[in-house]
């Protein structure tokens, strides 16, 4: 790989074969002649990596390193017209199935990354977040009276983070319609605010069967069975009760018993209250496992703030779903070669840093990380006036 660019090699560990097949599935090269889908999407994935602001940023950047784009894997040329005809015109399916390729590879390397829990299955966030979008200029987003907007809906793999599935939906989309749509593992356990709270879906989770952790309502109507296990005030336990939904409608939804856990976190003085179907686990677990799925407020927060999802390169809703899956597809190619080339030592916003500002580079990827990482201050120079030298 010495003799490759930094950008080439992240692309090496990716099956070139599982694209076109993605690109062949809805004829993305039908009548193409010189810019291939691959190149819109090494051009985009580019623009991801290094923060362009528009297409004509791309060009401008791509064309100060002409003489390296072959070595990077382009064959066609790159120009602001050609890319956003591309982005507008094929479809962003190309993507998205590619996209759930990388997250079906991603989640096989990260299959064995400790859990925060001491848990054999696995443990799931469902979330939603709204990326917002100028109503003047994407009209087909109506969102609100005067806003626009579209929702990634995601279901997160606890190990890694990773994403193991994403649906873009108009913003106005309810988030619990996403339980009609997210495939589940038999026996995961899946954990959800209260957003969240549909007794005919989750009763669908339980008979899966899943599990479930998910925060209650104030207005639950419900009657206690039994204290399933006793409090324990040190440990912020309140309750720990067997209950039975007593309203009219949830009541026929859900027929069997659920737990509901009263629960105090001590740092924040804050009282939650959790519905289960997990009989088994203590719960202070329970309530564990709803504090992770915070890692998919994490994970949204990343992706907006080190990813283009914020302004677009094109006003059409299949340019702009193109540009979300591929920002998606530049986190997991990012994550993918990182467990691959068994970088531990930084994270995963050090190790981006690091790739853009070496994309151009032809130097292994490792090494080019250890050097960052051996490089020692240097000793100022003696005569040089210090400011805060008092």
């Amino acid at each position: 790989m010495a003799d490759k660019t930094v950008f080439a090699q992240l692309f090496q560990l990716v099956s070139r074969h599982a694209f076109n097949q993605c690109v062949d599935r809805y004829h993305g090269n039908h009548g193409v002649r010189s810019f291939s889908c691959w190149d819109q999407y090494l051009a985009m994935v580019f623009a991801q990596l290094t923060g362009r602001d528009g297409l004509r940023d791309i060009e401008a950047c791509l064309h100060s390193h002409r003489d390296k784009l072959y070595r990077m894997g382009f064959r066609g040329k790159v120009s602001r017209s050609t890319l956003a005809d591309a982005n507008r015109s094929r479809s962003f399916l190309i993507y998205q199935d590619f996209g759930l390729h990388l997250i079906d590879r991603a989640r096989h390397l990260y299959r064995e990354e400790p859990l925060a829990l001491d848990l054999k299955q696995a443990v799931f966030a469902l979330d939603s977040t709204t990326i917002d979008l100028c109503l003047s200029l994407f009209p087909w987003a109506h969102f609100r009276k005067t806003k626009a907007g579209i929702k990634a809906h995601t279901l997160l793999d606890l190990r890694g983070p990773i994403p193991s599935f994403v649906a873009l939906t108009p913003a106005k989309t309810h988030d619990v319609l996403a339980l009609d749509w997210m495939p589940l593992e038999p026996g995961s356990i899946l954990t959800m605010d209260r957003a969240y709270n549909d007794f005919e879906r989750l009763y669908r989770i339980h008979r899966l069967p899943a599990f479930f952790v998910i925060r209650a309502k104030k207005n639950l109507a419900c009657r206690r069975v039994k204290t399933y296990r006793p409090s324990d005030k040190e440990a912020g336990v309140r309750s720990d009760q067997l209950i039975r939904l007593t309203g009219l409608k949830s009541a026929n939804l859900y027929p069997e018993r659920l737990r509901r856990i009263s629960f105090v976190d001590l740092k924040r003085n804050k009282r939650l209250v959790f519905l289960t179907n997990h009989f088994n686990l203590p719960a202070t677990v329970v309530a564990e496992i709803y504090r992770q799925r915070w890692q998919i407020e994490l994970f949204f927060k990343w992706i907006k703030q080190h990813l283009k999802i914020k302004s677009f390169y094109g006003t059409s809703a299949n340019a702009v779903k193109t540009q979300i899956w591929i920002a998606i597809s530049a986190y997991l190619l990012i994550a993918i070669i990182k467990k691959e080339l068994a970088i531990t030592e930084i994270s995963l916003h050090t190790f981006l840093h690091i790739l853009e500002v070496n994309l151009f580079e032809q130097r292994p990827i490792k090494q080019i990380v250890m050097d960052a990482l051996q490089q020692k201050p240097e000793t100022p120079y003696s005569n040089q006036l210090n400011l805060f030298d008092f």
